[in-house]
């Protein structure tokens, strides 16, 4: 809070308000005024402020422009104060008087006091604006000390590293060389260096990183370890990263393991300080959701309500009455600045503190973070390093680790040249068998990898950056897929896309093709075919910048000969292409990172699948049962958690899979603690009554492991030791001390023979896991009536036939059709664990919709595209499970 009385600040009017200044006039500094609002004015009168007319100025806060806008106040104060509209106070709110009031209009208010006018004019006249000046020197200048220190630093290191990457090889050194004139040039070598440093401090502490985005076109970022793109394997362009004319400044993505994130990104604020880093903010503003939830808290609705307002806005006769008023008050709502929070990435580092620029705020993580966004970022010059979290990381990381505990061996994941290379590997890519692999695990894209019959790496970037939606709505990715089948069935616009698009058979696939083109097509140079592709992707530009490089555009084309029409067709493509393209640096970086997870499930599938549950991430994150199911492919026999064997996380012994105690719902971690504690402490437990002498758990914790069967290795069932454990917790025998007046009619009781049924564990898993660890199909109610269901390897041969499948259901994803209906795509597994896809047009939706998690049967026809088959639903239903006995 700021304090009663200001300190010292010679370069500034201080102004108290009338009737709450906090000390005597006579003791005001010369900087020190009175501020008096138009309603206070005939309270001068008799008043110590009448004495110092010389310190007298107008005083009048616009807080609204309209009487709408003061009712719009309210609400949000209301709001922020998570109060009834009603219990709003006075002192909760602005006047209704601070309203935007013109010149004429004060003069008028104030035309009695003279002096006031006066004083006020002459303090006007001696301020200024705040300049905040746009421009690269807002960036922390130098990493060494001096400019000419870091570029000769930065010199050293990129030839170090190119001599490391590239051996005796020095075709690539004359770019090395360019680029870092270039980099010197621009005044980024210490934008470079710090990069490296945060790079260098995670590898110094064991962290996994990924270089990414628009700086893996950079052949100085790859040698100085930033990135893993070779730039010169994959022909990408430095221009697309920084050239002469990019007005914004550039940016570099480097990915960590989640769980390292905060420990890299504190390091970056101890080691460049508080004072002068932060994180960018990010604005979330208000919708549809947030303003029927806020508004209706604010008039007093029931929650009931306001959900049947905000789920289901069609069915207004079913509204509260106050809905009107929550509709007609919303729209002036709609879009406002709703809560500020900070970036997932962005950090800027300043040579000022940022105090010069923004005022900063504490985050809870203990980041600060500024008052302005990335695009404010940028538009006030700064570099902004994007650090992030990703859980593909974790995935590699924790599968190295399981791999030296379990079989002994430290794998080299970085040698990325060898794995991109590996016929097994590329064989395994081709299958599309690539569950948990990063970036290429989803249904959509697993199925275009096999339409493709993607086996190279080149091909999985081209991948990567096809599947976008922009590129598959146009019908590029689709002509794509049919031209890498049919190499000579189409003819290359010019020769141009020929020489310089032949690794994609002249389809713009990349935001560097568009400055291919227009540099060896048209003759524009690579930082001005750069501006062009900027501007079409709806960056930013100034003037007529883009109409004057279309005019050389079209001159040039003139000059090299091009027809107008294949010069306008050439314009047009790029223009249509422009908005959705992706850059190719992009691409490459998550294809690395594919590489490295497919190399570790092609030969190390168990403890692979181990890491990618343990992490918690993959596109299947809320079914962590297919990873589990992809790790008994591969030959793993899975176990329900044990007290002797499982750990917090899962883990693997050889072949053996031992759940978590984690995934066990209402499992307290404190229990969780005390076991980890006491079999370090003591040794494994040898029964029941060892269990609960050296760990106190209460007695739910412990029916909550005996129902997962954690105590198997007794050789009881669960109902004998639920039978034990009410021994151990009947209230009876904490008074053995005092005697008992009453005998036990337990004592001389024989136990009968418990048997457990058939699937009574699976039943407990369900409820326990959310899954069973067993084939789901066991559990399904008469399966034998299914007789003329088929397999998903099956589907092949039924190509425009109608067929029966059972498909255990994994995930759906909506989209929306040309009439503006929805249609969902599905993905399931058969009950041999072999993954299928269905398409659900309106039609068959309306009568046969998702009904949640299980088995369904399904009908449907079979279409085969490029290879891949899949089914067009025409019915299907949830299948009824056995009961529990």
């Amino acid at each position: 809070a700021l304090p009663d009385i200001a300190p010292e600040m010679p370069d500034a009017y201080i102004i108290y308000e009338f009737q709450k200044n906090p000390k005597p006039l006579s003791d005001f500094r010369a900087n020190e005024l009175i501020g008096v609002r138009n309603n206070q004015l005939t309270d001068l009168y008799f008043s110590e402020a009448e004495k110092y007319p010389e310190k007298l100025v107008a005083l009048s806060p616009v807080t609204f422009l309209s009487e709408t806008d003061f009712k719009v106040h309210q609400i949000l104060r209301t709001i922020d104060l998570n109060i009834l509209i009603s219990q709003l106070k006075k002192t909760d709110i602005a006047s209704r008087e601070e309203l935007m009031y013109s010149k004429k209009e004060l003069l008028e208010r104030y035309q009695l006091y003279p002096k006031i006018v006066f004083n006020t004019q002459r303090i006007w006249s001696t301020c200024h604006a705040i300049d905040l000046p746009a421009e690269i020197t807002n960036n922390r200048q130098t990493f060494t000390g001096t400019k000419t220190g870091d570029f000769d630093l930065l010199q050293k290191l990129a030839i170090n590293g190119y001599k490391k990457r590239y051996g005796e090889d020095t075709t690539a050194l004359h770019r090395l060389k360019n680029e870092l004139q270039v980099i010197w040039n621009q005044g980024f070598c210490a934008y470079f260096l710090i990069t490296w440093d945060i790079v260098r401090y995670a590898q110094n502490q064991g962290y996994h990183h990924v270089g990414r985005g628009s700086g893996a076109n950079s052949i100085v970022a790859f040698c100085i370890g930033i990135t893993d793109v070779d730039p010169i394997e994959l022909g990408l362009y430095f221009e697309r990263f920084i050239n002469p004319y990019r007005q914004s400044p550039p940016d570099f993505d480097i990915d960590f393991c989640h769980d390292e994130l905060d420990d890299v990104r504190d390091y970056i604020l101890k080691r460049y300080g508080k004072e002068y880093t932060a994180f960018v903010a990010t604005y979330s503003t208000f919708n549809y959701r947030s303003i029927v939830r806020e508004l209706g808290k604010a008039f007093g609705l029931p929650k009931a309500d306001i959900d049947l307002i905000s789920g289901h806005p069609e069915q207004r006769e079913n509204h509260h009455p106050l809905a009107q008023k929550i509709f007609r008050w919303g729209k002036y709502l709609q879009g406002m600045p709703n809560q500020i929070s900070m970036h997932a990435s962005g950090i800027i580092v300043s040579e000022k503190p940022l105090t010069y620029f923004s005022n900063l705020k504490m985050m809870p993580k203990g980041f600060p973070i500024v008052a302005f966004d990335m695009h404010i970022g940028e538009d006030m010059g700064f570099h902004k390093y994007d650090i992030l979290g990703q859980r593909g990381i974790g995935h590699i990381r924790d599968a190295l680790q399981l791999i030296s505990k379990n079989q002994g061996k430290d794998l080299n994941i970085h040698r990325v040249q060898a794995i991109k290379k590996d016929p097994a590997v590329r064989a395994q890519l081709q299958r599309g068998d690539c569950i948990g692999c990063f970036y290429i695990e989803s249904p959509a894209m697993r199925q275009l990898l096999k339409k493709l019959r993607c086996d190279n790496y080149v091909h999985l970037v081209a991948a990567s950056s096809i599947i976008r939606p922009g590129v598959a709505k146009s019908g590029m990715m689709k002509e794509y897929i049919r031209r890498s089948h049919q190499p000579k069935s189409f003819r290359y616009l010019h020769s141009v896309f020929e020489e310089h698009l032949g690794e994609t058979y002249g389809v713009m696939v990349y935001q560097e093709d568009v400055l291919k083109v227009l540099h060896h097509f048209a003759g524009l140079d690579l930082g001005e075919s750069d501006v062009v592709r900027r501007i079409m992707s709806g960056k930013k530009a100034k003037g007529d910048t883009l109409q004057k490089l279309q005019e050389k555009y079209y001159r040039n084309c003139q000059e090299r000969g091009h027809s107008p029409a294949l010069a306008e067709e050439v314009w047009r493509q790029i223009a249509s292409f422009s908005g959705y393209s992706f850059c190719k640096a992009h691409s490459a970086s998550y294809a690395v990172e594919s590489f490295q997870s497919l190399y570790l499930k092609t030969y190390y599938p168990i403890e692979f699948a181990v890491a990618v549950v343990n992490n918690f991430g993959g596109f299947y994150q809320n079914m962590q049962e297919v990873y589990l199911y992809e790790a008994v492919k591969a030959g793993a026999t899975l176990h329900a958690p044990c007290v002797n064997k499982s750990e917090h996380l899962t883990t693997v012994f050889q072949k053996e899979v031992y759940l978590g105690f984690i995934h066990i719902e209402s499992l307290e971690t404190h229990t969780v603690e005390l076991i980890m504690k006491e079999r370090q402490a003591r040794g494994t437990f040898k029964n029941l009554a060892d269990f609960t002498a050296r760990v106190p758990v209460g007695a739910r914790q412990l029916e909550l492991l005996i129902r997962i069967n954690a105590f198997r290795f007794t050789e009881k069932n669960k109902y004998e030791l639920m039978w034990e454990k009410n021994r151990v917790f009947n209230p009876k025998t904490k008074f053995e001390a005092t005697g008992s007046l009453f005998p036990d009619p337990c004592e001389n009781f024989q136990l009968p023979n418990l048997k457990e049924g058939e699937h009574d564990q699976a039943f407990d898993e369900r409820e326990l896991l959310g899954f069973q660890l067993s084939n789901p199909f066991r559990l399904l109610k008469n399966p034998n009536q299914y007789y003329d269901s088929i397999l998903a390897k099956d589907l092949n041969q039924y190509i425009g036939r109608v067929v029966k499948i059972l498909g255990y259901y994994i995930c759906k994803k909506y989209t929306m059709t040309s009439k503006g209906e929805v249609m969902y795509f599905g993905c399931w597994i058969d009950e041999t664990g072999q993954f299928f896809d269905s398409t659900h047009f309106p039609f068959s939706l309306q009568k046969y919709p998702f009904r949640g998690k299980g088995i369904y049967e399904i009908s449907g026809t079979v279409d085969v595209e490029f290879g891949f088959a899949s089914l067009t639903v025409i019915q299907m239903k949830l299948l009824e499970l056995i009961d529990r006995a």
